[in-house]
C-alpha cells in the first residue's frame, strides 16, 4: 500500500505541476497569487511549483505587475524557446519537418523528395530529415511528433497502413524514440491538420469541427467535444479510400474508383490532361508536366476541360461531404486543400452536390468552408499533440 500511495502522491504533483504551468502559459504574464486564484492550489504549492518549473528552465519572472495595495506582485512567463520540439509532415511528395518553439513558432525548416520512396528507403529518409533538424538547433528538444498519411494507432504510435509510403505495421515511434532518445507521437496526417485548424483557426470553431484536407490523398480529421476522434479502429475521417466510382479507376490501395482517384490534386491534373486531348490540334503534354498553377491559369480563362475536371472533383468532394453531414450532424466543415484557389465555384459545387444528397434539415445550418492549405498545418498540428502530451498544455484558440 505504500508503494500505491507514493504514486498516488506523485501523479497528483504532476498533474498540479501542468495547472501551474498551463495557468502561466495561458496568461502570459502572471503572478503567484494569482496562479493561486486560477487553479485553487494553495499559495505553498504554487509556490513549490513554479520554483521547479523554474529549476527546469520553463518559466522565469519578468518583472513587477500592477500593485492592489501592497507590494507588487512577481509576474511569471513560460520562457518560449526553453524547449524546442520536431514537426514532421509524411503526407506529400516532399516530406517537410521544422524545429518550432513553446509558442508553435517555427524556428527552422527542412525537406526532403520522396522520388517514390517507400517502406525502408522512405524510412531512411526520414530519419535524414530528422537528422537535419536536430542539427539546426541548440535547445534542449522535448520530442518529435509526425504526422503521416494512412491508418495509424496514435495509441501504439504504429502506421498500419500508409499506401503511399508502403509501411504495414510500421512501429514508427518506436523506431524513432530508439534512434533518438525523445518522446515521440505519431498521428494521422489529416487528423493533425484538423487539430492545427482547431486550435489556430477562427475562434468560430465551436467543440465538433470536420476538417478534410485534400491533396496527394484524401482523409478527414474529426473534432468531437473538442477531442481528436481515431474511431474504434483508428480509421475514423479515411474517406479517400471510399468507393465513389462503380468500376472506377484503380486506386494506390487496390480498390476501384475510390475518392482519391477523381478529386485529389493529381487525380484533378490527370483528369484536366486526358479531357484536354480530344479538344486540342496539337499534342497534349504528359499530365506529368502539367501543374496544379497551370490548371489555374486554365480554369480561370474558362477552358472546357478545366472546368470540367475542377468541378467534377467538387461534386464527388460533395458526396463525401454529405455522408459525413448524414453520419455526423456536424454544422462545421474545412476543406484545407490548394484547390481553395478555384474559390467559389468549387465551393458551390461541393455544396449543391452535398445538399442534394442530404436531409434539408441536416444542410440548412451547415457550414463549409475552402482553405488554403499552409504547408506548415500537419507540422503545427503535430507539435500540438506532442505539448500537449507532454507538458499538459491544452493550447489556446
Amino acid at each position: 500500500m505504500p508503494g500505491l500511495q507514493k504514486a498516488t502522491q506523485q501523479q497528483t504533483k504532476t498533474h498540479n505541476s501542468r495547472l501551474v504551468l498551463e495557468a502561466i502559459y495561458d496568461r502570459r504574464q502572471i503572478s503567484r497569487a494569482d496562479i493561486s486564484r486560477l487553479t485553487n492550489l494553495t499559495r505553498t504549492t504554487v509556490s513549490d511549483l513554479v520554483t521547479e518549473l523554474q529549476g527546469k528552465g520553463l518559466v522565469e519572472e519578468i518583472g513587477y505587475g500592477q500593485s492592489r495595495g501592497g507590494r507588487s506582485p512577481i509576474l511569471l512567463s513560460v520562457i518560449d524557446d526553453a524547449r524546442h520540439l520536431i514537426g514532421i509532415d509524411l503526407e506529400n511528395d516532399e516530406l517537410r519537418g521544422a524545429v518550432v518553439n513553446l509558442r508553435n513558432e517555427i524556428i527552422s525548416t527542412a525537406s526532403l523528395p520522396l522520388h517514390s520512396r517507400e517502406g525502408d528507403e522512405a524510412l531512411m529518409l526520414v530519419y535524414e530529415l530528422v537528422d537535419r533538424l536536430i542539427a539546426s538547433t541548440d535547445k534542449p528538444l522535448l520530442g518529435i511528433g509526425v504526422g503521416t498519411p494512412g491508418l495509424v494507432d496514435a495509441s501504439n504510435k504504429v502506421v498500419l497502413r500508409a499506401v503511399n509510403l508502403n509501411w504495414r505495421g510500421t512501429p514508427l515511434g518506436d523506431l524513432l524514440q530508439a534512434r533518438y532518445d525523445l518522446p515521440v507521437y505519431v498521428a494521422n496526417d489529416s487528423q493533425l491538420a484538423a487539430l492545427a485548424q482547431y486550435m489556430f483557426g477562427a475562434d468560430k470553431y465551436d467543440s465538433n469541427l470536420i476538417v478534410v484536407k485534400v491533396g496527394t490523398g484524401i482523409g478527414a480529421g474529426l473534432i468531437l467535444d473538442g477531442r481528436l476522434f481515431h474511431g474504434d479502429g483508428f480509421g475514423a475521417g479515411e474517406i479517400g479510400h471510399i468507393s465513389v466510382v462503380e468500376n472506377g479507376q484503380q486506386c494506390r490501395c487496390g480498390n476501384l474508383g475510390c475518392l482519391e482517384t477523381v478529386a485529389s490534386t493529381p487525380a484533378i491534373i490527370k483528369s484536366v490532361h486526358a479531357l484536354a486531348q480530344p479538344l486540342s490540334n496539337s499534342p497534349a503534354p504528359d499530365a506529368g508536366d502539367l501543374t496544379l498553377d497551370a490548371v489555374q491559369e486554365s480554369f480561370a480563362a474558362g477552358h472546357p476541360a478545366a472546368t470540367q475536371a475542377v468541378l467534377e472533383a467538387g461534386r464527388y468532394l460533395g458526396i463525401a461531404a454529405a455522408n459525413l453531414v448524414g453520419t455526423l450532424n456536424v454544422h462545421r466543415i474545412v476543406f484545407l486543400s490548394q484547390l481553395a484557389r478555384f474559390g467559389t465555384p468549387l465551393l458551390d459545387a461541393i455544396r449543391q452536390e452535398m445538399v442534394r444528397r442530404v436531409l434539408p434539415t441536416l444542410t440548412q445550418d451547415t457550414e463549409i468552408e475552402l482553405i488554403d492549405l499552409r504547408p506548415e498545418m500537419v507540422i503545427l498540428g503535430a507539435s500540438a499533440l506532442l505539448m500537449s502530451h507532454e507538458l499538459g498544455l491544452k493550447l489556446a484558440r
